[in-house]
C-alpha cells in the first residue's frame, strides 16, 4: 500500500471547492453504514437526509467527482464508497504522529476511528522524560528529541498536536520543518504555517460558546413569547370592549357637552379602550 508522503489525493488538481471537500467525510460515514448493511442503492434525498445536508447539494458535490446516479435507481453505495474513500486518500495508509500525551492526546491515541479510516498511528510523542517508554494504547510514548527523527523513519505527513496552547507553535515549527505537510492542531491558538502547509483546527471550547448563544436565543425567544402572552389576551379583550363604545357615545351625546367635559383624562384626552 502506498504511504502518505509520496501520494496526494487529487482533490485540489480536479478542483473540488473546499466546501464540498468538507461534506465529502459526511457522505462517506453515511454510504459505510448502508455498506454495513448491504445496502446496494440509495436515492440523492435518503443518503442527503442520512448526512445532513440537502440534496441539491449532495447531487453537485458528486457532480464533481464524476457521479451523477441513475435515474429512478440513485446511487451504487458500493462504488461511490470507493470514490469519495479515492478523492479523500483513504485508499492509501496514513502515517500520523500525536505529539502531547496528556489527557486528549491518550484518547485519541485510543480511538479506533483512526485506524478504520486508513490513518495509522505511527508514535506517540511527548515532552515529558516520564512518560517517555509508557505504552499509552500499545504504543510507547517517545520523547519529542526524536521528533525529527520519527517523522523521517515512519514518512509522517500528518501530525496531530495536543499540547498545551504555549508549546503548540514550537511543536508546529518542528513538524513543519521536518517535513511534516498537514496539522490537525487540537491546542487552543492559532498556528502560524508556511504556504504549502494544511492546519485544521479543533476547538471544543468555541464550540461549546456558540451552542451557549444559540441556547441563550433560544431562552430569549421563550422569554419574549411568555410576555407577549398578556397583550395577546388584551388585544383579544379590545373588540368586546369596543363592542360597547357606540352606547357609551350616545349616552354622552344625550347627557350634553358637559357630560363629555367630565369623561377626559388628566392630560385633558379622551381615554379609550385600546390594544396593550
Amino acid at each position: 500500500m502506498a504511504t502518505g508522503r509520496n501520494h496526494r489525493p487529487a482533490t485540489r488538481s480536479r478542483g473540488i471547492p473546499e466546501a464540498t471537500v468538507a461534506r465529502l467525510p459526511l457522505y462517506l460515514r453515511a454510504l459505510t453504514a448502508l455498506s454495513e448493511r448491504s445496502v446496494p442503492t440509495v436515492s440523492s434525498e435518503e443518503l442527503a437526509a442520512a448526512a445532513g445536508v440537502n440534496s441539491a447539494k449532495l447531487r453537485k458535490d458528486f457532480s464533481y467527482l464524476g457521479s451523477y446516479g441513475t435515474r429512478g435507481v440513485g446511487y451504487d453505495v458500493e462504488y461511490l464508497v470507493y470514490q469519495i474513500s479515492r478523492e479523500l486518500g483513504l485508499t492509501q495508509d496514513w502515517p500520523v504522529v500525536i505529539v502531547g500525551i496528556g489527557n486528549l492526546g491518550a484518547a485519541l491515541a485510543n480511538y479506533g476511528g483512526f485506524a478504520s479510516r486508513g490513518f495509522r498511528v505511527a508514535a506517540l510523542i511527548d515532552a515529558d522524560p516520564a512518560m517517555a517508554g509508557k505504552p499509552v494504547a500499545g504504543i510507547p510514548v517517545q520523547h519529542t528529541d526524536e521528533l525529527e527523527k520519527i517523522i523521517n523513519d515512519n514518512g509522517v505527513s500528518i501530525g496531530v498536536i495536543a499540547t498545551p496552547a504555549g508549546a503548540a507553535q514550537q511543536v508546529c515549527d518542528r513538524l513543519v520543518a521536518a517535513g511534516v505537510t498537514s496539522i490537525l492542531n487540537f491546542a487552543p491558538t492559532v498556528l502560524s504555517v508556511p504556504d504549502g502547509v494544511d492546519v485544521r483546527k479543533v476547538d471544543l471550547s468555541i464550540e461549546l460558546q456558540i451552542l451557549a448563544f444559540h441556547e441563550q436565543r433560544k431562552a430569549g425567544e421563550e422569554s419574549e413569547a411568555v410576555a407577549g402572552a398578556p397583550a395577546a389576551s388584551a388585544s383579544a379583550a379590545a373588540p368586546a370592549a369596543s363592542a360597547g363604545a357606540p352606547a357609551a357615545t350616545e349616552q354622552n351625546e344625550s347627557a350634553g357637552p358637559g357630560a363629555s367635559a367630565g369623561r377626559k383624562g388628566p392630560d385633558g384626552d379622551m381615554p379609550a379602550v385600546m390594544p396593550a
